[in-house]
């Protein structure tokens, strides 16, 4: 049964799998390129990953010039991309490789688990992709994919293993590689999330869940939490000769190592100390509206606040002074980003 099911999927894939700058289909992958795709591709489409990756690949070709461009390089690149400890990981994890092991990458999932930023979804991905080690990559795809081919009704993440171990013994020995990015191609091409294509489906004869007709309500999932909203000030603060001042955030922690427009805390409480937060003391214009942006764990409402000042003295060294033309090439978080088109575009 297991070897039917890869021998149909992999059928399916060599004439209808996705054609992506990272795949090379029916050849060995280089194990850089499938590196920097996966960890793109963590908590992101593929459709907004694609400019990123083929910018990467332009300014670093392999993992060894990567490891030697400064963080704050890797930082501007990735901008805008989101879920920034994934480009700090990144960084860290091209050094390793480059000083530990001479910028070839281990074969096996067991030893790619020992990397910076990879976990076990990313592990075996890699292995399984770039040396055909045979096993199971589950990502969201191959979750749905699973649950509904064998009918699964236990919510996520409590089905996650039973969803492991259906999906493990289905990997075939050979194209081991082909096989993970088939089952991947099967989840977001046909087995989707709303209205899946089962007439088509290579595996359509024996899926659990079409046979039942539940397949679309799966993979169940518990009821999400309701994120809080958490409020701020931004400050932006230009002097006399037009530059504006930004700091960098601390290393670790949300949008670590970023640069951003100095501002408050961010609590739940709409009442913020202006006085106490600022960098500097000044006098300050409120812009209309305000700056909304949702993270993972919460919603943010940010104020943002104006002022010229004469001094271009810097509150401590975490802070510069950028020419407003620049502000755009920095390091800016998507946040960052919402902020400074406010500021502009309701700059007296």
């Amino acid at each position: 049964m297991a070897q039917d099911l890869a021998h149909n999927l992999l059928k399916w894939y060599d004439a209808q799998g996705r054609d992506l700058p990272w795949r090379l289909k029916g050849a060995r992958q280089d194990p850089y390129r499938v590196w920097l795709s996966e960890i793109m591709l963590q908590q992101t489409t593929v459709p907004a990953v694609k400019s990123y990756y083929l910018k990467f690949l332009s300014l670093w070709p392999d993992v060894k010039a990567l490891a030697a461009a400064p963080l704050d390089d890797v930082l501007k690149a990735w901008a805008g991309l989101g879920y920034y400890a994934r480009a700090r990981n990144l960084h860290a994890c091209a050094q390793v490789i480059a000083m530990e092991y001479n910028g070839t990458f281990p074969n096996t999932s067991h030893a790619l688990l020992t990397l910076p930023g990879i976990g076990p979804y990313t592990a075996a991905a890699i292995a399984s992709i770039a040396f055909d080690e045979p096993v199971a990559a589950v990502d969201g795809n191959v979750d749905r994919v699973i649950s509904r081919y064998y009918a699964i009704e236990d919510p996520l993440p409590l089905s996650k293993p039973v969803i492991r171990e259906k999906a493990s013994a289905r990997v075939p020995q050979q194209r081991a590689g082909d096989y993970a990015q088939a089952i991947m191609d099967l989840g977001a091409t046909i087995c989707t999330p709303k209205s899946p294509n089962c007439l088509i489906c290579p595996w359509t004869d024996d899926c659990a869940g079409r046979k039942s007709g539940i397949a679309a309500t799966l993979p169940r999932k518990l009821p999400k939490k309701t994120i809080p909203t958490r409020y701020g000030v931004a400050y932006w603060i230009e002097n006399a000769e037009g530059e504006i001042l930004l700091r960098r955030r601390p290393a670790k922690g949300l949008l670590g190592g970023m640069t951003e427009v100095p501002g408050s805390d961010w609590t739940e409480s709409k009442i913020i100390d202006l006085e106490f937060a600022a960098p500097i003391k000044a006098v300050w214009k409120k812009r209309l509206g305000h700056v909304e942006h949702t993270f993972t764990h919460f919603h943010l409402e940010i104020t943002v606040l104006v002022t010229k000042v004469k001094s271009s003295k810097l509150p401590d060294p975490t802070y510069r002074w950028v020419a407003a033309q620049n502000v755009d090439a920095e390091a800016l978080p998507s946040i960052m980003r919402k902020i400074v088109a406010k500021a502009v575009s309701t700059k007296a």
